[in-house]
């Protein structure tokens, strides 16, 4: 799989993205939305369907491509992040408890 930051990186991709999070698009509906010609879309949703950013459903001779909400991807680095903010939490807890003590004191 794809690195996702660096497929995410491109503008031209992140516009193809932004394009369909309006509903599903055929190539040449998102060649008009993006104004790049057709190749390059199709290159860019190749890109974008290899990394599971995008869904693809044939429609008679057309190709429809839709975006793929990136609820796995957050779901991956949700363990990791979860327990990092939590700890995180924890401190700045501990240091309004200590800063609260050192009020009272004076």
């Amino acid at each position: 799989m794809p690195d996702v930051f660096q497929v995410l990186a491109d503008p031209t991709r992140r516009r193809l993205i932004d394009a369909l999070r309006g509903g599903e698009r055929s190539v040449n509906e998102l060649v008009e939305l993006v104004d790049i010609g057709q190749p390059g879309v199709s290159r860019q949703l190749a890109i974008l369907e290899d990394a599971d950013f995008v869904i693809v459903r044939p429609d008679g001779r057309r190709r429809l491509y839709s975006f793929r909400e990136l609820s796995q991807f957050v779901t991956a680095y949700r363990t990791i992040w979860e327990g990092r903010l939590d700890r995180f939490a924890a401190e700045l807890d501990r240091r309004r408890r200590n800063k609260n003590k050192k009020e009272k004191r004076r």
